[in-house]
């Protein structure tokens, strides 16, 4: 089953998704278009893994790590499906990552590899945008580089893992402007996900509804304002977003200011 939360008439729901339709609790249906998409779940922490594909380790002429290069998505970042991402002023490469999410159900700690996939409630798309300007040693772990506001999208919705015969091989494609930029699959995981997760369980407690985004294939590119990323992973679904340019942004606020 596919899992929502979007906005009814202001307010937020909890749905299923039913073809075309949005199904709230109460039965009513929504067309996709008639709602606003949010985060599909109010999530706890964010993780997010670095280089956990040989391949854009390679593209980014970096070794792959040694164990699970972790840092972490803070809240700000977070938008829904079709929600706008902000081209922060002045940067000069900004670029998306098209990620498996893992959505934690139960709580975690010192679990082992064997038992880890007990813990996995369902799986989302993430997609981890950084701007790549200040991927710096300086900037390490990548706290500025990644967690800009809206730098988050999630989504559309998170599908229950019983649903997702084999999450070890998903095909993962991205497209800008209708154009393929990035094809991968999660078999080439350089850490797969109950390795990832036994090895954050053994220093912190995961709990129900943190997530934890699995790294992302090679075929990165430079966005820019106007352009829309449609990030597929397969059993899933596409997350879909639109870029503009902070100024743009502030171009508006202040219009709207001058009208008032």
């Amino acid at each position: 089953m596919k899992h929502a939360r979007v906005l009814i008439h202001g307010h937020a729901q909890d749905v299923t998704i039913d073809g075309e339709f949005v199904v709230t609790a109460g039965g009513h249906r929504y067309r996709h278009d008639d709602v606003t998409w949010l985060p599909p779940v109010q999530t706890g922490t964010i993780l997010a893994l670095a280089l956990n594909y040989a391949d854009h380790a390679t593209e980014l002429q970096l070794d792959k790590p040694e164990q699970p290069a972790l840092f972490a998505k803070l809240p700000n970042t977070l938008v829904g499906h079709l929600g706008t991402v902000i081209r922060p002023a002045g940067v000069q490469y900004m670029h998306y990552e098209n990620e498996l999410a893992v959505i934690i159900g139960k709580p975690a700690r010192r679990v082992s590899v064997e038992d880890a996939m007990d813990h996995v409630k369902g799986y989302t798309i993430f997609n981890d945008l950084v701007v790549r300007d200040f991927v710096i040693n300086h900037f390490r772990p990548p706290i500025k580089p990644k967690n800009f506001d809206t730098f988050g999208p999630i989504g559309p919705w998170w599908v229950d893992a019983a649903d997702i015969a084999d999450p070890h091989n998903l095909n993962i494609t991205t497209y800008v402007n209708g154009e393929l930029r990035q094809e991968g699959n999660t078999r080439d995981m350089v850490f797969n996900i109950p390795e990832i997760i036994s090895y954050v369980s053994q220093f912190m407690t995961l709990r129900e509804n943190d997530v934890i985004c699995t790294g992302t294939p090679k075929g990165i590119s430079h966005i820019h304002p106007g352009d829309v990323m449609e990030l597929h992973i397969e059993g899933i679904g596409m997350l879909r977003n639109r870029v503009i340019a902070e100024e743009e942004l502030l171009e508006g606020a202040m219009t709207a200011e001058v009208a008032r």
